[in-house]
């Protein structure tokens, strides 16, 4: 059986993330990802953390706290567009567009938003370090962002960038899809 997107996207980051380096969660949630984040980096690593959402940010914290990882994360309420106040360079950055699941589904990522995200992130990105985008886009928001994503994507220089589309195409309704995106090593 093909692994699920999201397995797909962290088996990316294992194999190139190394314990003790920087990494960014553009899209805390419920904090999944960034507990994934902060176990691979382990105690001398680092993960930055962003959601515009104060509900996203208390889950993340108690799932953080329970798991004993909580100082190795810098949790942020603010867009991941505020990536553009960072310096790097990190090793990983993970997105999952949509809406937080569980929470408001009329507050979800937005393209302009995103795109500038992914900007400020690639600028971030050490050579050989890796975005990973899981794009969601069975609601409203979620056609048109996907369509900006995409494109941009698209158009990524392949001297500098690879960029790998990871999907199902048998399946109904609008199954996530992943996008990878890895720094070239000049």
């Amino acid at each position: 059986m093909f692994p699920n997107v999201l397995e797909v996207a962290r088996t990316l980051i294992r194999e190139r993330v190394v314990a003790g380096e920087t990494v960014i969660d553009a899209t805390m949630g419920n904090g999944n990802d960034t507990l994934f984040l902060a176990r691979h980096v382990g105690e001398t690593g680092k993960v930055i953390a962003y959601d515009i959402q104060p509900q996203a940010m208390e889950k993340t914290k108690e799932r953080l706290e329970r798991e004993g990882v909580l100082e190795r994360v810098e949790m942020k309420l603010a867009s991941h567009e505020e990536m553009t106040q960072l310096t790097g360079p990190v090793g990983a950055i993970m997105f999952n567009l949509g809406y937080l699941p569980g929470g408001n589904k009329e507050i979800t990522t937005q393209a302009a938003t995103t795109i500038r995200a992914i900007k400020a992130g690639l600028s971030l990105l050490k050579p050989g370090g890796i975005m990973t985008v899981m794009v969601y886009w069975g609601h409203p928001a979620g056609s048109a962002e996907k369509e900006a994503v995409q494109l941009y994507c698209s158009q990524l220089s392949q001297l500098e960038f690879l960029v790998l589309q990871y999907q199902y195409l048998n399946q109904q309704n609008q199954a996530p899809f992943l996008l990878a995106i890895e720094r070239r090593e000049m």
